[in-house]
């Protein structure tokens, strides 16, 4: 499991955005037992924290201790520095795991047999990522510009999975549903430079260039803003939910 998000970890709590009720409540709804919850790669545990208010107990993991250290203290929450593909939970001790926006950066093979041992006996697994924003045409033009071509070559390989939405990540197990969500939020000039500054794209373009590409595309994200005070931004989300079986 790769870290790129240890760096900076205030701008990722400050500007990655949250999910829609509308997730959580159809996830909640293929979950029978609420006992237990895992939340893998929990980042600033946003997750976590909207998990802990329907289950006895939340685990939450990383392996960016400096990602944990963002998160908010909740006494039904345990966090933990852990990598996804070895934890040192029980066999059978979840009720549902979930990963948002990580998955894509786990081995596989090593995480899904993480997966079938410590979720219980028709659990239920969920993972779900988003997707290049969307906003208006003008400003579009310039984040799409600045995604694919300016730092297009520094994106690491798992991006494939986001761009076709982890249709590409292998799902073994029963009872896969798929679904789709929109989260629309209102952003200004300083909440979208802030958000492209913690893409992993961004700080590998920095780290071997000596110098942050946003800021060249700063006068374009502002004129293309013009005088809007405020804008709509639209995450487009997808998520995976499926059951275990064991005997």
């Amino acid at each position: 499991m790769k870290d790129n998000f240890s760096s900076r970890s205030d701008l990722y709590a400050k500007y990655r955005p949250t999910y829609p009720k509308e997730l959580y409540d159809t996830l909640l709804s293929k979950v029978p037992n609420r006992n237990v919850a895992l939340d893998v790669g929990t980042g600033n545990g946003q997750v976590a924290e909207q998990l802990a208010p329907y289950f006895e107990k939340v685990c939450a993991t990383d392996i960016s201790s400096e990602q944990i250290k963002q998160a908010s203290p909740n006494p039904k929450i345990e966090y933990s520095v852990q990598s996804a593909e070895k934890t040192n939970f029980e066999n059978d001790a979840f009720d549902l795991i979930v990963v948002a926006q990580a998955v894509h950066w786990f081995d596989f093979e090593s995480f899904y047999k993480e997966i079938n041992r410590t979720l219980k006996k028709n659990g239920v697994f969920a993972m779900w990522g988003y997707g290049l924003i969307r906003t208006f045409p003008e400003l579009d033009a310039v984040i799409e510009v600045f995604y694919y071509n300016q730092i297009g070559t520094y994106w690491d390989a798992e991006r494939k999975h986001i761009d076709n939405e982890y249709q590409s990540i292998p799902f073994p197990f029963e009872k896969t549903q798929i679904f789709y969500f929109e989260n629309k939020i209102l952003w200004n000039s300083e909440l979208m430079i802030g958000y492209l500054n913690t893409w992993s794209a961004v700080k590998h373009y920095e780290k071997q260039n000596g110098k942050n590409p946003v800021k060249a595309i700063e006068n374009e994200l502002k004129q293309a803003i013009a005088q809007r005070e405020n804008f709509e931004v639209t995450f487009p989300i997808f998520m995976k939910v499926g059951e275990v079986f064991k005997n």
